[in-house]
């Protein structure tokens, strides 16, 4: 049996009260658990879902963009003082050493003083940063491929693909409508494709009070329910589950309005994800 759980089912950075948290997944395959990107609220959505932080082992980040980069470095700080002592993974675009470096610099007082007064390992001595770039490559006994996907003005953002024991996994990460996306994703078991509704886009644009660019960005930088549904069809997945979503916490749009979005595009399995919410496969 292989699970992926949705930590955090909303696209963009804002959070609100009773809202969703910003993206974040657990991936478990054969015995891999893997984590793909860490929005605000990540650490406190593995330990809802009764995850061991000391065993946390393989990250993955698509991109950099705030809501699936900002709570990295603090879910590894936080592990580590839960009591991790094991290598640590991680799998980001260009750019993610300057993170990490900076992250690292930040908590030098707090990490210095725990290594000396409490006998912890150092911290920087446990990660190992890998550059993600298109290919193949293997995360314990996972087989994974990336993907670059547009999603402008970042040009270095990733779809995955996971495989393991009969089992697959494709998720978009942050695409505008990609057509080569149905190639990666074709015969998945599941599909996490990110989905924005147009119509809930006027709501966005009052609630942060921005205008022009950020209607331009969504509508350059991300995929509508339905070509998410065109993708999820060509590509001949078993099951279509929409995370990412835009909007996630306007009560003036619930499931209903997402299965019209898509029913001339899709008749398979589809559900709307939800923070907590466990998919098996």
């Amino acid at each position: 049996m292989a699970q992926v759980t949705i930590l955090g089912a909303k696209g963009g950075p804002a959070v609100r009260k009773d809202g969703a948290m910003p993206t974040a997944l657990l991936v478990q395959m054969s015995g891999a658990q893997i984590v793909v990107d860490c929005g605000l609220g990540v650490t406190r959505g593995l330990v809802q879902a009764g995850f061991d932080l000391r065993a946390l082992s393989q990250i993955v980040i698509t991109h950099l963009h705030s809501d699936h980069v900002l709570e990295l470095g603090p879910l590894i700080h936080t592990a580590w003082t839960t009591g991790l002592k094991t290598p640590l993974h991680i799998w980001g675009p260009k750019g993610l050493r300057a993170y990490w470096d900076g992250f690292m610099a930040s908590m030098a007082f707090d990490c210095d003083l725990r290594v000396a007064d409490e006998g912890r390992p150092p911290l920087g001595d446990l990660v190992q940063l890998h550059v993600l770039d298109e290919g193949a490559f293997t995360i314990g006994p996972v087989a994974a491929r990336s993907l670059r996907v547009p999603h402008p003005p970042v040009t270095e953002c990733f779809a995955l693909r996971f495989d393991a024991d009969g089992k697959s996994l494709c998720l978009s990460a942050d695409t505008a409508h990609f057509p080569p996306l149905a190639e990666l994703a074709k015969g998945a078991d599941v599909l996490l494709h990110e989905a924005m509704l147009p119509q809930g886009i006027d709501a966005i644009i009052a609630k942060t009070g921005m205008g022009d660019k950020l209607r331009a960005h969504l509508a350059n930088s991300h995929s509508t329910a339905e070509q998410a549904a065109q993708i999820a069809t060509q590509a001949g997945v078993g099951h279509l589950v929409f995370y990412h979503i835009i909007p996630a916490d306007d009560p003036a749009f619930g499931l209903a309005d997402w299965q019209a979005a898509i029913a001339e595009h899709w008749d398979g399995p589809f559900t709307l994800a939800h923070d907590g919410l466990t998919v098996e496969f």
